[in-house]
């Protein structure tokens, strides 16, 4: 009953839509971002939750430089939905050869799967569309396909893509639907964030102000800056063991945070 009451937002039913992009700093973040998909992806995989990969852009040297995934299930946008910001790594980096400690960013955006009724209107006028060959470095995520596509609203500057279907009117079809979550996400952020304007407590996700921070090194943990919970097993947590970050932040935006 308690978390039907925390998760009663318009789209908390949905499937979501998971975008991950690593910050600067090359290598280091972009297998920062490969970490996070696999922790979502466990995730899913403990909840029982399907997960379809629409694109996946494998790194030059380790990780990614962005993945874009479905994942289906009950109540999955109403869950996710708090991991939308900038989520900040601390480590002794495996690709320095000095041993020496580093930061690395990456952001998360989260969707939710529209329902086809839903109306979000884009103009033909406002899209660019490219296809290109997957080079099929994704490896087991995507198919090696000469049908991907690439569409970019212009007047957002999103770009969505999709590589994983063979064909390139399916892959279309599946690019515009990412469009249209994101284009209807981006719109509800912004009535978010006049709505914090109007209270005097803006959620600003922009870089370098991160929701959450998975330290290794000199300490082991895992906190969350929002809400201030701490768990101290980030290995627990990079294995996927986020519902008590995701149960926090919940209680927070209904107003019964149990942490001080």
């Amino acid at each position: 009953m308690e978390m039907k009451t925390l998760l009663s937002g318009e789209h908390d039913r949905s499937n979501a839509i998971v975008s991950i992009h690593p910050g600067a700093g090359g290598t280091e973040s972009q297998d920062w971002a490969e970490m996070l998909l696999r922790m979502y992806l466990r995730w899913a995989e403990n909840h029982k939750y399907k997960v379809e990969m629409i694109e996946y852009q494998a790194g030059e040297e380790a990780g990614l430089k962005s993945v874009t995934f479905t994942v289906s299930g009950e109540y999955v946008y109403g869950y996710l939905r708090s991991e939308i910001g900038v989520h900040r790594l601390v480590r002794i980096s495996p690709f320095d050869s000095n041993s020496r400690r580093h930061t690395s960013f990456a952001s998360v955006f989260v969707s939710p799967e529209l329902d086809e009724n839903i109306e979000v209107k884009i103009e033909e006028k406002d899209l660019r569309v490219d296809t290109y060959r997957s080079s099929g470095a994704g490896g087991q995520h995507v198919n090696v396909t000469d049908s991907a596509i690439r569409i970019t609203h212009l007047p957002s500057g999103i770009v969505v893509a999709c590589q994983n279907e063979r064909s390139q009117h399916r892959n279309r079809d599946t690019a515009m639907k990412v469009l249209k979550s994101k284009l209807y996400e981006l719109e509800l952020e912004k009535k978010r964030q006049e709505l914090s304007r109007i209270e005097d407590a803006k959620s600003d996700i922009s870089w370098g102000s991160q929701i959450r921070s998975y330290v290794l090194h000199p300490y082991r943990l895992a906190k969350d800056h929002r809400t201030k919970k701490e768990v101290g097993d980030v290995d627990s947590v990079l294995d996927g063991k986020l519902d008590p970050f995701i149960t926090e932040y919940l209680q927070q935006q209904k107003g019964f945070s149990k942490t001080s």
